[in-house]
């Protein structure tokens, strides 16, 4: 059975993880696995899935879905703070101060560290401090910026886009993770059934063998080779069964809920599927082609920002402040907590007109980089485009060569049962060998093995091509259409 086809860097890590798998079926000792069975079976909590109800419940539950939509939340929230910036801005002012009022001619350049003062300067210097005090309010409103703030909301705009189509590529990445891991385990469990029935079938031949042996009719090597020939199979039943727990453990993780116990039922995933092919789709319509556009559109959209920049800011200002000193213009102080009360009022309005003239160098260079980025991200969408084109004719092609495969098997299936039959009256008439039998078995649960697969192989190349196509509802709308159960 080929793996579910991915479609993006991230599905592309699905296969690894099943190669993993297949190597810890044969690295994990298969008494650790018995061992560990039975405390799960008596423990765990046990939830049972469909397809469609596994993967909806992995889109509802799993950790990166919500993830996905809280930045989705925090892109919408940008957006709203980006529309603050046409408000007015408002700011008030209390100040209360003990000081000196040792003032001086002369010029100095604004700066953050020294107080300014003001007040006549008196022929004297004195220590003598005077309680002071100052409140205002000062309202400035930007009535016109060229487009920059219309600029910034359009880039949180872009973001939200972009948050939002990065959302639904996580949404595809766990739904076809969750169908990966649903007929891994559906296949796992077909495997099982395949074992076990081989194992039934050598033991029976393994007790006939016995009883001619008891009676003398065939030498004891061929005892010996049927017991063999039953550890084996055995050996395999365990391996499978082995198999079949990491899979459910693995959709369990995929659903969110690791630890639980899943239980699934196939439907129709073990009937050929209907030959009606998937709708089309373009890959300009995929998640990621749609998620690398919206990137574009987000480069561009702050490269506007930078277009909008090198203007002149108007600002309208009105300001209302009141101040209030315990320092006479005499050079006399007053008593007691004079100059904590507001003495004097000012207002005043008018408008301001700012460009800071050398900005002009960054800004070019500001947009240099983000005409660079826009170039780039435009060539990670042709590229994207051109990848899950590809993806979708090899998809496609593996389909059709899954259906062949999936025709031709059920011929292989009924030969090797009428081998594995003939091998056994040929066997107790003394015409052939117990390695006749044993490989006439051997090749009934191969053709068994294949033959349940290769019906899900079809499935499994369906799903790859609605991942390839970014849409796995088609799929699922089949399977709901398809009757349950398989032969």
């Amino acid at each position: 059975m080929h793996p579910l086809f991915h479609v993006s860097r991230r599905l592309k890590t699905l296969p690894a993880k099943t190669s993993v798998l297949v190597l810890l079926i044969f690295l994990i000792p298969p008494s650790f696995v018995c061992r560990a069975q039975a405390p799960a079976s008596q423990g765990q909590q046990v939830r049972s899935f469909t397809l469609d109800q596994g993967i909806n419940y992995a889109l509802t539950n799993y950790p990166s879905i919500r993830a996905a939509r809280e930045r989705i939340s925090a892109a919408r929230a940008g957006v709203s703070l980006a529309r603050t910036s046409y408000l007015p801005r408002a700011d008030t002012l209390w100040q209360s101060n003990r000081a000196t009022r040792n003032n001086i001619f002369g010029l100095y350049f604004a700066n953050p560290v020294i107080s300014p003062i003001s007040g006549p300067v008196l022929a004297t210097t004195s220590n003598q401090s005077v309680w002071g005090s100052a409140a205002g309010l000062l309202f400035s409103w930007e009535p016109f910026d060229f487009g920059y703030r219309r600029a910034g909301v359009s880039a949180a705009k872009a973001g939200q886009s972009r948050a939002s189509a990065e959302s639904d590529v996580t949404r595809l990445d766990v739904a076809v993770g969750a169908t990966s891991a649903f007929m891994t385990l559906v296949a796992a469990q077909e495997r099982v059934k395949a074992a076990r029935a081989d194992v039934e079938r050598r033991d029976v031949f393994a007790r006939s063998v016995r009883v001619l042996v008891d009676n003398e009719l065939r030498p004891g090597a061929d005892a010996s080779r049927a017991n063999a020939e039953l550890a084996r199979a055995r050996t395999e039943l365990i391996r499978a069964e082995q198999a079949e727990q990491i899979s459910r453990a693995a959709l369990a993780d995929i659903l969110g809920i690791a630890g639980t116990r899943v239980e699934i039922d196939a439907g129709p995933l073990l009937n050929l599927p209907p030959t009606t092919a998937l709708p089309g789709r373009t890959a300009s319509a995929h998640p990621i082609a749609v998620a690398e556009k919206a990137r574009v559109d987000e480069t561009h959209a702050r490269e506007q920002i930078l277009e909008r920049s090198y203007y002149p800011k108007f600002n309208f200002q009105s300001t209302i402040f009141g101040r209030g000193s315990g320092a006479n213009t005499d050079g006399t102080v007053a008593d007691g907590l004079n100059g904590l009360g507001l003495e004097r009022s000012n207002w005043a309005a008018g408008i301001t007109v700012s460009l800071p003239l050398f900005d002009i160098f960054s800004i070019r260079a500001r947009k240099d980089i983000e005409k660079s980025n826009e170039r780039a991200e435009a060539a990670r969408y042709d590229q994207a485009i051109q990848d899950l084109t590809g993806q979708l004719e090899e998809a496609r092609a593996a389909l059709e060569g899954a259906r062949r495969v999936a025709e031709n098997t059920p011929v292989e299936l009924l030969a090797a049962r009428d081998t594995e039959t003939q091998a056994g009256a040929r066997y107790r008439s003394g015409l052939a060998t117990v390695v006749e039998v044993a490989e006439a078995q051997g090749l009934l649960v191969q053709a068994e093995t294949d033959d349940a697969l290769a019906r899900l192989a079809v499935w499994n190349n369906l799903a790859s091509v609605a991942a390839a196509q970014g849409d796995l509802q088609p799929l699922i709308q089949l399977l709901r259409n398809t009757t349950p159960g398989g032969p």
